[in-house]
């Protein structure tokens, strides 16, 4: 007669049956992760010609330099960390989606308009920070003009305790001048056309 071998007290639970019955799907599940991971990776990167990579260089300098200019000389802030962002997408990448008007100004506008109204309800608290980005990125979804750098004009609004001027300067005003600069950058010098669409 066989004994039954003892089992541990931990090993009864229920608990413990059922993460060790999951652990054959997890690992099934991190095996897929990891060949889908491996085979998007193994394509080739799409790289810019050396025209293009002059011509964003240039555009992008002229960008942030009106910005900068026009912050001296009329005494208004126009410029911000995320137009940096935004002078990346709309010099470098034109033809994005996420670089048309459209979500560059709507974008940057729902995004501060986001954090400045959940700074005057809650405060600067460590997890208004991401309520601010999050309810941003939805905002941004649902009204179709998502923007990358709408995530760091909500994050950058709540940790300086932006208020309403924060809106119309830097991120509307700034994001306007940016628009305007590659409009007759990218037309003028570059010869691409742009915007693809308004609205």
């Amino acid at each position: 007669m066989q004994r039954k071998r003892k089992l541990p007290g931990y090993q009864k639970s229920f608990t413990f049956k059922l993460i060790r019955g999951l652990l054959p799907l997890g690992r099934q599940r991190i095996t897929q992760v990891k060949s889908r991971i491996l085979k998007e990776a193994s394509a080739k990167p799409f790289w810019d010609s050396y025209q293009q990579i002059l011509l964003s260089y240039l555009g992008s300098f002229l960008g942030i330099a009106v910005l900068t200019y026009l912050t001296i000389h009329s005494g208004y802030p126009l410029i911000a960390a995320p137009l940096g962002a935004t002078a990346v997408l709309v010099f470098a990448v034109p033809d994005s989606p996420m670089a048309q008007p459209r979500n560059v100004i709507g974008g940057s506008c729902i995004a501060a308009i986001t954090c400045v109204s959940l700074v005057q309800l809650f405060g600067s608290e460590a997890w208004v920070m991401a309520l601010a980005v999050a309810t941003a990125i939805k905002l941004m979804q649902l009204t179709k003009t998502l923007h990358p750098p709408g995530g760091a004009i909500a994050l950058l609004g709540v940790t300086s305790q932006a208020s309403w001027d924060f809106v119309w300067t830097p991120i509307l005003a700034g994001s306007l001048v940016l628009v305007f600069c590659t409009i007759i950058f990218n037309n003028l010098v570059s010869g691409k056309p742009y915007p693809k669409h308004w609205f």
